[in-house]
């Protein structure tokens, strides 16, 4: 019998790393892409440890690139079996700018990573949900959805553009079996490069455990359809909802 896959666009060494170890310990088969080996060399490892005999697998991909990340996907599905879970965890920087220094290049980037990226993720894994009558697409995302910035204007476009998209699935698609999420991370996750970018003024109490996150994403996973969450905000119990 084959076992369920969950696939994760944007796999690093934090979230996506916490994620790959639990589904893996679900029994998930584990289909994780980014666009290099290495940039999902953790979260590969945490599956393998989590499910040691499972076909845990790279896949290469470039979010930015819609046709090139639906092919990686369907490939997957092909090679793998149809996609029980899609976690679209890829996004963009924290470049401090004020808005009308963002170039068109720069805007067009972020649409293409957080907005047509997610799109094309869905076009490529919920049809054969649909069909199936079951599946979960969720997407990480941010506070940065809800309000705009004068200091970081691209990441806010994008992740408003991502919620726009979540919602207008969950809205088409529900009835039909899939369940859309759209994941708010108020917060600084406990991650190797924020313990880097803060050196000694890294307080881990200041952030949300990663593994702790990824326990929240299996949660909604396993919701009841009668009582589905789309919208799912998370912050450590120290935010202080400042920002």
């Amino acid at each position: 019998m084959s076992t369920p896959v969950c696939a994760i666009v944007g796999a690093g060494d934090g979230l996506g790393r916490a994620l790959a170890a639990r589904f893996a310990r679900e029994g998930f088969t584990l289909a994780l892409l980014s666009r290099t080996a290495a940039g999902s060399q953790a979260a590969l490892t945490a599956a393998t440890l989590a499910a040691p005999g499972l076909p845990h697998a790279f896949h290469s991909a470039d979010a930015t690139q819609p046709e090139h990340l639906q092919a990686a996907l369907e490939r997957v599905a092909a090679e793998c079996g149809d996609i029980d879970v899609l976690i679209y965890n890829a996004r963009g920087g924290y470049a401090m700018q004020e808005p009308l220094e963002v170039r068109f290049d720069e805007l067009e980037e972020i649409f293409r990573l957080e907005v047509m990226g997610a799109f094309a993720a869905a076009k490529a894994v919920m049809p054969a949900m649909i069909a199936r009558g079951r599946g979960s697409v969720i997407y990480s995302s941010a506070t940065a959805a809800f309000r705009g910035s004068a200091t970081n204007p691209l990441f806010a476009i994008g992740k408003f553009g991502l919620r726009a998209l979540a919602q207008s699935l969950a809205k088409a698609y529900a009835r039909r079996g899939v369940h859309v999420a759209h994941m708010r991370l108020d917060c600084t996750l406990d991650v190797p490069m924020v313990r880097e970018w803060l050196g000694e003024r890294f307080d881990v109490e200041q952030t949300a455990n990663c593994d702790d996150v990824a326990e929240t994403y299996w949660w909604v996973h396993q919701q009841p359809r009668s009582a589905w969450s789309n919208e799912v905000e998370l912050r450590p119990y120290s935010e202080t909802w400042t920002f």
